[in-house]
């Protein structure tokens, strides 16, 4: 998953929303770090469960990533309003978990990427994951997704 979110993070720029689905532990998180790594973002990028949304800072010339976790958020947009995300959306890289159904009016283009867990035999856990790439609006509709896999 860090791997994907650095290959990832090279066609990412400012004023991207990128929402990620998935059960939990499912490697929302971990695709978040790589993102963060591949755009040389300072600090470790880790869950920002209970503060909401961290700013990272970049170390060079690119731009900030914010991560944000939705999943204690109730209220839809009225709550996401609340962290000022359309402000910090224009230059930089906004990554918010648990978003859908919550963040798709902050921008008409956006990344949907949707994480499910393989499940081995009588339901145990498997390190497979299948990731599901969306673009939406004309911001995407060059991109070639499907290489990232």
């Amino acid at each position: 998953m860090r791997e994907l979110g650095e290959r990832l993070a090279k066609l990412l720029r400012p004023g991207d929303l990128v929402l990620l689905t998935g059960e939990l532990g499912a490697g929302k998180t971990t695709l978040a770090r790589g993102l963060g790594a591949g755009l040389g973002v300072r600090g470790e990028v880790t869950s920002p469960t209970f503060v909401i949304a961290r700013v990272h800072p970049p170390l060079g010339d690119g731009p900030p990533l914010v991560h944000v976790d939705a999943y204690r958020l109730s209220g839809g947009l009225e709550e996401m309003e609340d962290l000022d995300l359309d402000v910090s959306l224009p230059e930089s890289v906004v990554v918010v978990e648990w978003g859908e159904g919550r963040v798709e009016e902050l921008a008409e283009d956006r990344l949907h990427v949707v994480i499910e867990r393989g499940h081995g035999a009588e339901g145990a856990e498997d390190d497979v994951r299948r990731v599901t790439l969306a673009g939406v609006g004309a911001r995407w509709s060059g991109e070639d997704l499907a290489a990232l896999g």
